[in-house]
């Protein structure tokens, strides 16, 4: 095993961010061109405070890039009947691209059932059923956002994952899954843990490449990595006030060759990706 000497290169959400987004520019031009202007619709229920802050970044985000951009904002007293009428009437608007339910939604409201009502071509969070049906067979329609941007990160550090062993930390359905089905399209081998991982450091150090998914402050140190390894820290934590990851950054960044850092990592390229889904949906639309 080769000794790691220096600290880790940084794979900046930031930077790649904004390649992505001068990439979507030309897409949206051409689709101006034609007179068609992608639109996403977003549905923010309630005022929990990090969603607001989320759907405010994704509206800019359209903004900046030319999409239109349509926040439904709704009180947290709403009643599913009531989200399921809204969202089947943008299912039928020819003018909206792309559907998006904010998360966590008011107690009362079942999740499953307020996502599967979204037509799957205007799923463009991927958490529709048949949408994530396409990815397990090798032929998905839209990714989720945040699995693909960690996709567009390794391809960005010419990560040849064929191969090499890759370990997700996490099994949500919305991160942890989804990355490891797009790991494996790669031909990586791969492992998922979760809480119940015997001896997960051990696992966690045979990595070639190390996907933090779990939502537990710093929980990966250096016990946890293969000097020479990358590690993709996917967690958003607040911790005292600050945005910490699921990854030790001080203590990983003398192991990993390749460190993503919290903030400015992967939460930039999860916008960026939503924003290309749903420009994604338009092209389709439109036989682009």
């Amino acid at each position: 095993m080769r000794m790691k000497m220096s600290e880790a290169k940084l794979i900046s959400g930031a930077d790649l961010s904004q390649k992505l987004l001068s990439e979507l520019e030309v897409r949206v031009k051409d689709l101006a061109a034609r007179g068609i202007v992608p639109k996403l619709t977003v549905i923010l229920a309630g005022e929990d405070p990090a969603s607001k802050s989320y759907v405010r970044s994704k509206a800019k985000m359209c903004k900046q890039l030319g999409l239109a951009s349509e926040i439904i904002r709704l009180d947290a007293a709403v009643t599913q009947g009531e989200l399921l009428t809204i969202i089947h009437r943008l299912n039928s608007d020819d003018s909206v691209h792309g559907v998006l339910v904010q998360l966590p939604l008011p107690k009362g409201i079942s999740e499953d059932i307020i996502l599967n009502s979204i037509d799957p071509a205007k799923d463009v969070d991927g958490f529709h059923p048949a949408n994530v049906g396409q990815l397990s067979i090798g032929a998905p329609t839209f990714v989720p956002c945040t699995p693909k941007g960690v996709m567009y990160m390794l391809d960005a550090i010419n990560c040849d994952l064929a191969g090499k062993h890759a370990v997700v930390v996490g099994r949500s359905n919305i991160v942890g899954k989804p990355v490891a089905q797009l790991l494996l399209a790669k031909h990586a081998t791969v492992t998922i843990c979760h809480s119940r991982t015997r001896d997960l450091p051990s696992v966690c150090k045979t990595a070639d490449v190390l996907v933090a998914a779990v939502g537990r402050p710093k929980m990966i140190t250096a016990e946890y990595v293969k000097p020479g390894a990358v590690v993709i820290d996917v967690g958003i934590n607040r911790v005292d006030g600050a945005i910490v990851g699921d990854v030790d950054f001080d203590s990983v960044k003398n192991a990993a060759e390749w460190l993503t850092p919290v903030p400015g990592g992967v939460g930039k390229m999860t916008v960026a990706m939503l924003m290309s889904n749903t420009i994604e949906s338009a092209e389709r639309k439109n036989k682009a």
